[in-house]
């Protein structure tokens, strides 16, 4: 810069001036003219390449600011720089006159939405020190004693206040990029974590799927009639191999939902079928229990509309098998009835209520109850194998296809009511 500043007032840098194009002096370049656009060329480049390094590596609010950089600097600086080709004759709108302009407009937009180059300390430092100068000129204009003496209060009040309101501007900017950085840690700790999860939950279903294959075999004879002692214990780890599987995939729909890989596969179905498919599979825990299931339709055939039918399976799966699990005597009821219109759904929707006879809930558990691994005390009595992840899935499954899902209880020993409801879309 210096070298060039020696030479810019010399026709060394500029030899003279004329009237071209649009423009009445229009520079004649001399010999250190086209080295010094070079030079410029080559220092906007490499201040936009340190730029994208440290965007890359920047917390958010800082990465936004690096962008209006960027985006300033191609159309300021680029813009600007296609002047430079009418000195080759060719033949272009000077559009590098107006520009610049935008430039420092996009700055200016930048420093005030994104708190570029510290703004807000800085328009704190220059209304405190322009604030201090008004009290320091009127205090040495006093005519009296009593005068200097309050007005030199004044400013040191004045002063020590607004030390203290600086300090607490700048120790609110740093809390505020210790807090960003520390979201930005986190948020990569937990993509860390959905990851391996995604992935010890991939490797170990294969194994534990080859496990229920053999047991299958063995409890069904294929390597031989097993004795009844022998088949007994074999039926509790295939059992026990069936809640693992169930886990395994819980963690994997959660390490997929979090990493928003989850994709929908919308198909026309009937959602009676998808809830006596559910019904049918679940049929045998209830008549081991002993509990009477009814499954009221609704007196009108629901028309088929778009879903998920393999997510929405899910959802009743999880919902009724908590309802079988924490009911030790009595019924359980799964009723479909079409909902009108209303502020929530701009479709019609349709209703799926499970109520059930068993443990009910207190308030504080309704509260959490669609929490991830989070589990009521009656979950933690009665079915000690769960990880309170089945009604935090059932909850983003129905999230995604538009709906809600909640429950009720008049409270303990009083039963459950879960309701999911759908758009009819």
């Amino acid at each position: 810069f210096l070298l060039f500043l020696l030479f810019s007032f010399s026709p060394s840098f500029i030899t003279g001036v004329e009237e071209k194009f649009e423009f009445l002096f229009w520079p004649i370049p001399g010999p250190l003219f086209h080295p010094f656009l070079a030079l410029w060329f080559l220092y906007v480049i490499f201040a936009a390449a340190i730029l994208i390094k440290e965007r890359v590596k920047a917390v958010i609010p800082q990465k936004s600011q690096i962008e209006y950089i960027l985006f300033a600097t191609v159309i300021g600086y680029g813009g600007g720089a296609t002047n430079f080709l009418l000195w080759y004759d060719i033949p272009i709108s000077p559009i590098g006159v107006w520009a610049p302009a935008l430039y420092v407009g996009i700055v200016a937009y930048a420093m005030v939405t994104k708190q570029l180059f510290g703004i807000r300390l800085l328009l704190a430092q220059l209304l405190v020190g322009f604030i201090s100068l008004l009290l320091f000129i009127n205090f040495v204009l006093s005519e009296t004693p009593f005068e200097y003496l309050w007005k030199g209060t004044l400013l040191g009040a004045f002063l020590s206040s607004g030390y203290l309101l600086l300090r607490s501007v700048v120790n609110e900017i740093k809390q505020r990029l210790e807090l960003e950085r520390a979201y930005v840690k986190l948020k990569e700790l937990d993509e860390a974590k959905s990851e391996f999860v995604s992935i010890a939950s991939h490797q170990l279903r294969t194994p534990l799927t080859a496990i229920k294959g053999y047991i299958s075999m063995l409890t069904e004879g294929t390597y031989g009639k097993l004795l009844p002692k022998q088949k007994k214990p074999m039926e509790s780890v295939y059992q026990s191999n069936e809640r693992l599987i169930a886990l395994v995939n819980d963690l994997l729909n959660i390490s997929r939902i979090e990493s928003g890989r989850v994709k929908m596969e919308w198909k026309k179905t009937k959602l009676e079928d998808a809830v006596q498919g559910a019904l049918d599979e679940l049929q045998i825990k209830a008549k081991e229990k002993k509990l009477k299931v009814d499954f009221l339709k609704p007196k009108l055939q629901l028309p088929p509309f778009s879903m998920d039918p393999a997510k929405l399976r899910n959802v009743i799966l999880n919902v009724l098998d908590n309802a079988i699990k924490y009911t030790s005597k009595g019924s359980i009821t799964i009723t479909l009835t079409p909902t009108p219109e209303n502020r929530n759904f701009p479709t019609r929707s349709v209703r799926i209520t499970i109520t059930d006879t068993g443990e009910g809930m207190s308030k504080e558990e309704l509260r959490h109850l669609f929490e991830s691994f989070s589990r009521g005390k009656a979950g933690t009595k009665m079915w000690t194998e769960g990880a309170g992840l089945g009604l935090y899935i059932a909850k983003q499954f129905v999230e995604m296809h538009k709906g809600r899902i909640w429950a009720t209880s008049l409270g303990k020993g009083k039963g459950s009511t879960f309701f999911v409801e759908l758009p009819v879309q």
